[in-house]
C-alpha cells in the first residue's frame, strides 16, 4: 500500500502547488545552477565533480535506451565515452512546494570530442528528478530520448527491448 501512496503522490505533485512562491523560484534557480555546474564538469571531464551530482542510487535510461543503476555506473559510462561530450539545456524546473523534490525537463546535445566547435552528433529531450539532500540538490533519476542524429550517431543502435 505505501508504494502505491508514494507512486500517486508522484502523479499529485503538480496538483499540490499553485502558484509559484519566492521560495520554489529560489530552488528551482538552485537546480539550474547546479545542472549549469555539472555540465561545466562533463565539459572539462571532471568525472568526481559530475558524479557529485548524482545520489549513490541515481538511475539513467540513456538516449538510445541503455539503463544504468547507480552513481558508480553511470560514472564508468562517462569516462568510457570518450568520442563525445554532453550538454544538458535547462527549460522547466518546478519544484515540490510540500517534498524536498524537484522536476527538470529540457534537450540534450551530444558532440563529438575533436575540438572547437564539434557539430552536434545526436541529441533530443530529456527530464530528470531531483531530491534535495542535506542542503544540496542532487539528480535521482534521469530519462534521455534521442531524437535527431548526425553522421556516425545515426548508426549506433538504440537499446533493445
Amino acid at each position: 500500500m505505501r508504494a502505491l501512496a508514494l507512486g500517486a503522490a508522484g502523479l499529485g505533485l503538480a496538483a499540490c502547488g499553485g502558484r509559484a512562491s519566492a521560495s520554489t523560484v529560489d530552488e528551482a534557480a538552485a537546480v539550474r545552477a547546479a545542472r549549469a555546474a555539472q555540465n561545466a564538469a562533463i565539459k572539462s571531464r571532471d568525472f568526481n565533480r559530475m558524479a557529485s551530482f548524482w545520489t549513490d542510487s541515481v538511475t539513467l535510461t540513456a538516449g538510445l535506451g541503455t539503463t544504468l543503476r547507480g552513481r558508480d555506473a553511470y560514472r564508468r559510462a562517462f569516462e568510457q565515452d570518450v568520442d563525445v561530450t554532453y550538454e544538458r539545456t535547462t527549460k522547466q524546473v518546478d519544484v515540490s512546494t510540500n517534498w524536498p523534490l524537484a522536476w527538470e525537463r529540457g534537450t540534450w546535445t551530444g558532440r563529438g570530442t575533436g575540438g572547437g566547435d564539434a557539430v552536434p552528433v545526436l541529441g533530443g529531450s530529456y527530464a530528470a528528478q531531483w531530491v534535495k539532500v542535506g542542503g544540496r540538490w542532487l539528480i535521482r533519476s534521469e530519462l534521455f530520448v534521442a531524437t535527431f542524429c548526425k553522421g556516425a550517431a545515426c548508426r549506433w543502435p538504440a537499446a533493445p527491448q
